[in-house]
């Protein structure tokens, strides 16, 4: 009798509640280094404009 009061215990428990604090910390990681690559692409293609429309014409 003790287990089937058991069994019905485990089955109407609550089930507890999930984990849901976000992404993992290597996603974060590789969204960051992303953003980092992408700006750094962006200077350097705006600095290389830049620098080419400065340049005198022969």
């Amino acid at each position: 009798m003790k287990t089937l009061h058991q069994l019905i215990g485990w089955v109407i428990a609550p089930w507890p509640p999930r984990d849901q604090r976000g992404l993992s910390q290597s996603t974060e990681i590789a969204i960051l280094t992303g953003v980092v690559v992408g700006i750094a692409i962006t200077v350097g293609a705006a600095i290389t404009v830049y620098v080419n429309a400065k340049l005198p014409r022969p």
